[in-house]
């Protein structure tokens, strides 16, 4: 079964010619003409043929030779535009670059690209935005990232190249580099009005932090959905190696076509070296798959999406770069979901459509729809379940110190806001083989591990308690060897509804919605027909609320692995994974500490060191909404 959205309401006209400035509107007569944007409710109306829209394969002369072979590599992007725009209409591009769309493809139907009938033009467009923008007087651009399907050179995941894939892109789009068609002809965009938007999930929305962060000229917004905004974080944590065997290269391996797989060897084995798996320390290589310090840079408002529950770009990439733009009075949104790895398009589907089309209106188009008087954040607390806030961490949040509390009686701590005997500790054994389901196990559990962690309880919550933020454990610990892994989880105890983490916490159905028009393309039929969603919900007596962990060897320096002196008394500060969520009232919280476990390590420490902790300054900070006053009024006094 299928479903189509419709519109509806009081319509104005606007016409948008190339006489006029760049992407500012323009009030005219009523007409029903090729050349006129119609907005009603605020944002711009389908208006313009979709089956009739000018297609284009344009490559454009890049900055970098990847393969070495003495030619500068080229980006080739398709581009589908209102055939209004070869009749004086300037439109903004809605642009989605991505390494992904001759082998993985993109969303929920997985969707390649392909030129069915070999006339060198895009028959089948992955994605909605095609058919759903391009009425609306909108370009969209689906790129090719240099060593990527019709781009030439080599992918070096999160290098250089990639990063410059889509500037080189917006540098033809305002006249600031040549473009040319398969023939060799020169094309210029003259039909654009100045203006892009970045939109992408994963790697895509990547690029789009990428480009932002270069702070290309003619960028005027991006939507990042499960972006990295490090790589360094995304294949280490606190200097512990995450994902190992030369990811980089792996990853590389699988965006390039098989073709050129053999041919590009040779680079991604260079990727191997400069990520070093041996030390997993910070050095050049992960600097330049670093955009958080060119937060300075970025020109372009921001709309992110996140889920909290993403183990695959874990949610520190979004929290990271939101603080960073903050920093810079950055325009920006975000939507902060409970699923996992997911684009709101598949857990929020007709909200995040009208969402993203009013974001795009107000930005790209230069429509003033009030979206950016709205509450900055959206924010899902229970699956469907949404709220909106003015920011994020939520206003009111104070970091607030909970101290670890020994065991009296040889079973689990206390966490006190008050704290405890400075003159006690504990010791506990590291074993790589703890399981993430036993390292939360409750201490009640028969099966509960006694050996290998410590673990600290609450009193059952005499009200509910709120954190927003980025939780730190901060542990004063030594060890009986040189090498070890510190870790924390924040744990919830006590049975209610959840987020599912299984299936990213979606179930894909049979049915289908539509989300714009149908054209014939090569004989292809272009629709933007998709399979519905639904969220999956779990009840369980435990949830692992958020964890982080850090190399031992790294406790002064990323760059530098400096070993452990065997005895000596360490601060070690735990970052975690943030996290909004209440802790219900009844319930406990819980904190363990661990040293490796195979629930976040591919390569957990081997060494089985005994690590004491001290009670005399070993607490966590929770970013409690309310601050102290609320941590006492929940039980933590």
């Amino acid at each position: 079964m299928r479903t189509t959205r419709r519109w509806l309401g009081r319509a104005v006209v606007v016409a948008v010619t190339a006489a006029m400035l760049p992407g500012t509107p323009a009030l005219a007569q009523p007409a029903s003409t090729p050349t006129e944007l119609v907005i009603t409710d605020g944002v711009t109306q389908p208006v313009f043929g979709y089956a009739d829209a000018i297609r284009e394969r344009i490559f454009v002369t890049s900055d970098v030779d990847t393969d070495a072979d003495g030619a500068l590599d080229v980006v080739a992007m398709d581009i589908i535009r209102p055939k209004a725009s070869d009749e004086g209409l300037r439109v903004p591009v809605v642009m989605d670059a991505s390494p992904y769309y001759s082998t993985v493809c993109r969303g929920n139907d997985s969707e390649c690209k392909a030129d069915l009938d070999g006339d060198g033009l895009l028959d089948r467009w992955p994605l909605f935005y095609d058919n759903y923008f391009v009425p609306r007087g909108y370009a969209v651009v689906l790129l090719d990232m240099i060593g990527t399907n019709n781009s030439t050179g080599c992918p070096v995941t999160g290098g250089n190249a990639d990063n410059i894939s889509a500037p080189t892109a917006i540098d033809w789009f305002n006249g600031r580099r040549k473009g040319f068609d398969a023939a060799g002809n020169e094309v210029v965009a003259d039909w654009h009005n100045g203006k892009t938007g970045m939109i992408g999930k994963s790697y895509d929305g990547t690029l789009a932090n990428a480009a932002a962060a270069n702070g290309v000229e003619g960028l005027a917004t991006i939507v990042p959905i499960s972006a990295i905004s490090n790589w360094y974080d995304y294949s280490r944590s606190n200097g512990l190696v995450t994902r190992a065997n030369n990811y980089s290269g792996s990853l590389a391996n699988t965006v390039t076509n098989p073709n050129r797989r053999a041919y590009c060897a040779p680079v991604r084995t260079q990727l191997g070296v400069g990520g070093d798996d041996v030390t997993g320390d910070y050095n050049d290589f992960w600097a330049e798959r670093d955009y958080l310090p060119h937060a300075n840079k970025v020109r372009a408002s921001v709309l992110l999406v996140h889920g909290i529950n993403d183990d695959n770009v874990r949610a520190d990439h979004f929290s990271k770069w939101w603080y960073a733009l903050a920093e810079q009075n950055v325009p920006r949104k975000l939507w902060l979901t409970g699923t996992g790895h997911i684009d709101p398009f598949d857990f929020r589907r007709a909200e995040w459509v009208d969402t993203l089309h009013r974001w795009f209106d107000f930005w790209l188009q230069g429509i003033d729809n009030g979206i950016m008087s709205e509450p900055m954040v959206d924010l899902e607390r229970l699956p469907d379940v949404w709220e909106t806030h003015a920011d994020w961490p939520i206003p009111g949040t104070q970091p607030t110190q909970v101290f670890l509390l020994p065991a009296t009686d040889g079973g689990a701590g206390g966490l006190s806001v008050k704290s405890g005997p400075g003159n006690r500790s504990a010791t506990f054994q590291d074993t790589p083989t703890m399981s993430q389901a036993n390292a939360i196990r409750h201490p009640s559990d028969p099966l509960a591990n006694k050996d290998n962690r410590l673990v600290f309880l609450s009193e059952p919550l005499k009200a509910p308690l709120h954190i927003s933020g980025t939780p730190i454990v901060r542990i004063k610990a030594s060890v009986n060897g040189t090498d070890t892994s510190f870790a924390g989880l924040l744990v919830d105890y006590g049975t209610r509804q959840r987020f599912s983490t299984t299936g990213d916490g979606i179930r894909t159905l049979t049915t289908e919605d539509c989300w714009g028009e149908t054209a014939n393309f090569g004989g292809h039929t272009e629709e933007a027909c998709y399979r519905q969603v639904v969220k999956t919900v779990a009840s369980n007596p435990q949830e692992l609320v958020t964890k982080g962990i850090i190399d031992g060897l790294n406790l002064d320096s990323l760059y530098v692995s400096t070993p452990l002196v065997p005895g000596q008394k360490y601060g070690v500060d735990v970052p975690l994974m943030p996290e909004d969520y209440v802790f219900e009232s009844g319930h406990q919280i819980g904190v363990v500490l661990l040293g490796s476990y195979s629930g976040y390590s591919s390569r957990a420490k081997q060494t089985r060191a005994e690590i004491t902790v001290h009670f005399d300054s070993t607490r966590i900070t929770l970013p409690v909404v309310g601050g102290r006053k609320a941590a006492v009024a929940a039980g933590l006094g």
